[in-house]
């Protein structure tokens, strides 16, 4: 009876350790076929794109918040009924080149090495007015006789400009200088100053010319 009773208990022992045995095979070699086995490309991609879309989808949605914020903040600072322009309420209708706009001997050596150009927004009414605006200069030489020929160029932004506005008992005007020591060699026949002022609340661009001689 014993004898029979060791018997199978060392049957169900071998038994188990059997199946054991195999189910460790067959995870050993499902692990090692998922590891070998290549990753699908087209899966690669889906993800990366589905990542992607997620991604814009946020950034989106910041954005319209921004936009959000900033509609409001237009209507605010406006504060206009709809039906009223800026242009009804201010606009610059001309520009004029001051008779003082000239060459000067500023540091009296004999020689006139500097370019002092006047300008004048006017508006609707007729008034001198400051405004916002980006301003080209050039000084030119219209002989009839040979073409043209630029002495010199500049450009004023408009941060620079509006610090040039001088408001003073008859005299009310951007006052632009500019060294031209190195441009002109003698002055004696005229010259010409040209001006393209642009004006940023408006958009418009006026030009305007100013024959100047010497003294």
């Amino acid at each position: 009876m014993n004898h029979k009773l060791r018997n199978s208990t060392f049957l169900l022992r071998y038994s188990i350790f059997c199946l054991l045995s195999s189910v460790f095979c067959l995870y050993f070699v499902a692990g090692c076929e998922s590891s070998q086995t290549p990753k699908n490309p087209l899966a690669e991609q889906v993800e990366t794109l589905t990542q992607d879309k997620k991604g814009l989808a946020r950034q989106i949605g910041q954005l319209e918040s921004k936009n959000k914020d900033l509609q409001k903040q237009i209507n605010t600072l406006h504060g206009l009924p709809d039906d009223v322009k800026l242009k009804d309420i201010y606009e610059v209708q001309s520009i004029r080149i001051t008779k003082y706009t000239n060459l000067y001997d500023k540091d009296k050596d004999g020689k006139r090495e500097t370019l002092i150009v006047y300008i004048q927004p006017v508006d609707q009414e007729g008034d001198i007015i400051k405004v916002p605006a980006d301003v080209h200069i050039r000084l030119l030489d219209l002989d009839k006789d040979r073409d043209p020929v630029v002495l010199g160029k500049w450009h004023i932004t408009p941060d620079r400009l509006r610090k040039l506005w001088f408001n003073a008992l008859m005299k009310t005007h951007y006052r632009l200088t500019f060294d031209v020591s190195d441009k002109l060699d003698s002055y004696e026949e005229p010259l010409t100053v040209m001006v393209t002022f642009t004006d940023y609340l408006s958009g418009r661009i006026f030009e305007e010319q100013k024959l100047i001689k010497p003294n």
